[in-house]
């Protein structure tokens, strides 16, 4: 197929720059997930799930796994920077939408860079001896470093990402091995409830280890910059969750192997403690640094996904032309890079957002909502042009019908705050369309 895109660039204007294959998508989206995944959830799985905790990422990656399909078919049927929004516009033509679905990523993207931002700032701090230095400068110098990575050029981010993905991939890998004497001491069945496993039980920690694979959406915004996207996203996408599987298994069942689920559940770093006792050879620092490679690539990959979103949206005329300005020699949107820094960078000196992170994180769902009901949409359009990776029609409608599900769930969970907040950036979301009265919305082609 041509790696020509839908809608290109006008003539006179420089394109982004085509360099990205099968193994950097796989990279990308790989990155994603683990960065923000199973380093932080594990403890709170086993809680719930206790023993049983790795059949609760087995599961969550089946629901995961339909919208993952969902974004691999669009992926090759749409192959555009904008990802969720130009599919959103494409399905529905409703420009208050696609605005309100372009800014609920955009701002999960920017509040995810900007929390990294100051997680990287403390460990390296801790790493290199400094636990009193002012984090607010070096997170300051890491987001200058970041974007101006990300405005170098894609084949120079995905380089960096391949080996923060290694890196982070690795530190699981190791995790793994440490632990391997211990399999078997453990049984992993047991669960917090004395009737034990049941199929309530399972469903709740699937709904909290499902956000382990949040991360796979980021690759429908460089689809522009792939070679064959309408092959190269869905291969990218698809595998890229089934090894996140296999890794995220092996961790839970050697995690609990290891450390007692009830000590698990209650350790403030989880996969450090088991490190603790099946490797107390290995020096804290070790770990640390892997903690910061994985934190920053997370980092990395929000950043192109936000810069590539704000390039996309330009180009369909909801954001200002100017944002969709490619550099002749780096063929990277750097207006838009530049752009989202000063935001970033105001978000990370506001201080602890962590709860605000949470909260888009919500509106995520939502997103994917909309992105599985857009593909219903436009399967069932008459002269739609298919794609080269197609998927049956219920795999949209029970995505969409498991991300409403879990997007209620987590409303109803008893924590106001991130549903509250979440509120609060939709109202953002919706006055600023009204002030703003984006018109000149492109058609798809």
């Amino acid at each position: 197929m041509s790696d020509r895109p839908e809608t290109s660039a006008p003539a006179s204007e420089p394109a982004l720059r085509r360099s990205l294959g099968p193994m950097q998508l796989f990279a990308y989206t790989l990155g994603g997930m683990l960065g923000a995944g199973i380093y932080g959830l594990i403890g709170q799985a086993a809680g719930q799930l206790g023993g049983a905790v790795w059949l609760g990422f087995a599961v969550a990656m089946v629901a995961a796994l339909l919208t993952g399909l969902s974004y691999a078919s669009l992926g090759s049927r749409h192959p555009r920077a904008g990802g969720a929004a130009y599919v959103v516009q494409r399905g529905f033509g409703r420009p208050l939408l696609t605005w309100t679905v372009g800014l609920a990523v955009m701002a999960s993207s920017l509040t995810s860079v900007a929390t990294q931002s100051r997680v990287v700032a403390e460990n390296l701090g801790q790493l290199i001896g400094l636990p009193d230095a002012p984090p607010v400068f070096i997170a300051f110098g890491f987001l200058l470093l970041v974007a101006g990575l990300v405005a170098r050029g894609i084949r120079e981010s995905m380089w960096m990402n391949i080996l923060c993905t290694v890196v982070e991939a690795g530190g699981l890998l190791l995790v793994i091995a440490v632990g391997l004497p211990w399999i078997g001491q453990a049984d992993l069945m047991e669960t917090p409830n004395a009737e034990g496993l049941s199929a309530t039980l399972l469903l709740q920690g699937a709904i909290l280890t499902f956000f382990a694979f949040i991360g796979f959406e980021d690759t429908l915004n460089v689809a522009e910059e792939c070679h064959d996207p309408q092959r190269t996203i869905p291969i990218g996408i698809v595998s890229a969750m089934l090894v996140a599987t296999v890794l995220y298994m092996a961790v839970a069942v050697v995690a609990v192997s290891v450390v007692p689920w009830r000590e698990l559940a209650a350790a403030s770093g989880p996969l450090a403690e088991v490190m603790t006792r099946a490797a107390p050879w290995l020096p804290p620092s070790v770990y640390i640094g892997i903690t910061i490679f994985a934190v920053a690539n997370t980092a990395l990959l929000n950043y192109v996904t936000a810069s590539r979103l704000t390039y996309g949206m330009s180009r369909q005329g909801l954001l200002p032309a100017v944002l969709g300005r490619v550099h002749e020699r780096t063929r990277t949107p750097y207006i838009a890079v530049g752009v989202l820094f000063v935001a970033v960078v105001a978000l990370m000196l506001a201080g602890n957002i962590a709860q605000l992170a949470s909260a888009t994180v919500l509106l995520l769902l939502a997103v994917f909502a909309c992105v599985n009901i857009a593909l219903l949409v436009l399967q069932r359009r008459p002269g739609e042009a298919r794609g080269g990776f197609e998927v049956p029609r219920f795999v949209p409608a029970l995505g969409a019908l498991v991300c409403i599900a879990l997007l209620l769930n987590r409303v109803a969970g008893g924590d106001w705050r991130a549903p509250a907040l979440a509120g609060a950036v939709l109202f953002v979301i919706l006055l600023s369309f009204m002030v703003m009265r984006p018109r000149a919305v492109a058609e798809p082609a």
